[in-house]
């Protein structure tokens, strides 16, 4: 295992930043679509897996090899363009602007969305045989999901939002180090392995991932699930987005670059200073 230290690593998430920023529209917009459809079909894969086992611990195993997949692939989630895009404007890298920053997760957004959804309209299409029969437990399943982190989270009023928002924050949280642990090493095996754990436990916790939830929400109203589009948005993927935002800079991008890119630069300059002596 090739092990990077946190201020190679860290160096690395503020390159990977400003490289996603001058990045062309078509490019951008394929790998989000990519990660979003790939995302999607893992989140697919461990609810089944859960619900016909009836072990969700099971179902969370899994779910990381949709995360692995798209990131060995150079894709890109909204979650991770949060957590280090931003980083190449503190650094200030040159022509890094808050223009190419919307730029980017604008277009991340759109790609994860309409990946997200083509999925989640071929796992209704195939459940139901081109919707001409009952999706049968995985619909039930699903729905039932899908009322229970909308309507449910409705019922506590504000409360419930503030929820919501704080399991995206923690959802990002662990996601990021996710990203992060794609950039600790340069062996496949290790990268694999950073990245399943974080993954692993935000999918059994069960807390939002706006990427995930792109999938799951509409996935679920056409199995049957008793909400609204505005129910949707309001009452979870706004908050949860940006609870991901929140947690995943805060918590992930900013102290890792306050603590090993600026510290590095600042041991970089004494070390030079005391060898000029």
């Amino acid at each position: 295992m090739a092990y990077l230290e946190p201020s190679e690593f860290a160096t690395k998430m503020v390159d990977s930043g400003e490289q996603k920023i001058f990045m062309s529209t078509k490019d951008t917009y394929i790998r989000a679509f990519m990660a979003g459809a790939i995302l999607a079909l893992a989140a697919f894969f461990a609810i089944t897996v859960a619900t016909k086992t009836g072990q969700p611990l099971v179902g969370a195993l899994l779910f990381p090899v949709g995360f692995i997949m798209l990131y060995l692939m150079k894709f890109d989630l909204l979650t991770g363009v949060f957590t280090l895009v931003p980083l190449a404007l503190i650094d200030k890298r040159p022509g890094c602007t808050m223009n190419g920053l919307m730029r980017n997760w604008g277009l991340v957004f759109l790609g994860n969305l309409s990946g997200a959804l083509l999925v989640a309209f071929f796992a209704s299409f195939i459940l139901t045989y081109g919707y001409q029969i009952d999706g049968g437990a995985l619909a039930e399943k699903v729905s039932k999901i899908g009322e229970a982190r909308t309507l449910g989270y409705q019922e506590h009023g504000l409360g419930g939002w503030l929820t919501i928002f704080i399991r995206g924050m923690l959802c990002n949280w662990m996601v990021s180090m996710g990203v992060v642990g794609a950039m600790i090493s340069t062996s496949a095996g290790s990268k694999m392995a950073a990245m399943w754990m974080p993954i692993m436990l935000f999918f059994f916790m069960g807390f939002e991932h706006s990427i995930v939830n792109m999938f799951l929400f509409p996935f679920s109203m056409i199995m049957g699930g008793g909400f609204t589009v505005s129910d949707y948005i309001i009452w979870n993927e706004l908050p949860t987005a940006l609870g991901n935002l929140v947690g995943g800079f805060l918590l992930v991008g900013l102290p890792l670059y306050l603590t090993h890119v600026r510290e590095s630069k600042k041991t970089k300059a004494s070390v030079h200073t005391v060898a000029s002596l």
